[in-house]
């Protein structure tokens, strides 16, 4: 019940983000509730030591992934962050660290739905899936002002180098993340809602809430990530 309360925060947070117009305070608002959600509802499927472990192992991964690439331009392409997200290390906001270790969790439960057999295809699908999300997160964040790109690129300003640094990172994430939590048995229905949710409220945002809204990025991230929704969704169902 925790885990439900916790999400229901989640979209209770994310529709006043989006209809203010200052909705940067609530970004963190959205993502410590995201993270919550997911935190209680692997627990719950893992034990609690498990998912901290793993929500931790993909917050450090994506945290470093993070730094380095602000330093160097590697995986994701010559970027930075502005001082909008606080508290930041090393010039990385702690939250979009914890946003890594939150949707990584989800994303991973995901593909174990969606995929329950095979670790490997876990890991992949687990990455895409993850993947998917940054199609809404770059554009938003690019709008709100909270990250620059040196060199835009054809995506709402975002090149395409980012999204082959987010699956290299991905992988690396749901490796972790498969090591300390898998087990072939276990599905949990929460965590791909956690998934679900997202994947609706930001098509929903960009399609009709955000001012101006943007139909190719609702078009382009909904289907993305709603086709690892409904993968994960009809083989549970058919469980």
């Amino acid at each position: 019940m925790l885990g439900v309360a916790l999400l229901l925060g989640v979209i209770v947070a994310q529709v006043a983000s989006g209809v203010q117009p200052r909705p940067i305070p609530l970004t963190s608002v959205v993502v410590l509730l995201l993270v919550a959600s997911a935190l209680a509802f692997a627990g719950a499927i893992h034990t609690f030591p498990r998912a901290v472990a793993a929500l931790t192992a993909a917050m450090v991964a994506g945290y470093a992934a993070e730094w380095i690439g602000t330093r160097t331009g590697l995986p994701f392409g010559d970027y930075g962050y502005t001082g909008l997200l606080r508290p930041q290390l090393g010039g990385v906001p702690v939250i979009v660290a914890l946003a890594w270790g939150g949707m990584g969790l989800a994303a991973h439960a995901t593909a174990a739905a969606a995929a329950p057999g095979s670790r490997a295809a876990r890991v992949v699908l687990g990455a895409l899936a993850l993947t998917a999300w940054d199609l809404f997160l770059d554009p938003q964040m690019i709008r709100l002002g909270l990250w620059t790109w040196h060199d835009p690129g054809l995506y709402r300003g975002v090149p395409i180098s980012n999204f082959a640094g987010w699956l290299v990172v991905s992988l690396l994430v749901m490796v972790l993340i498969e090591v300390i939590v898998a087990d072939p048995a276990a599905r949990s229905a929460g965590l791909v809602a956690v998934y679900t949710v997202m994947a609706f409220m930001e098509t929903l945002g960009f399609a009709v809430v955000f001012d101006p809204p943007d139909p190719v990025v609702a078009a382009v991230g909904g289907v993305c990530m709603g086709l690892f929704a409904v993968l994960a969704w009809r083989r549970m169902w058919r469980r």
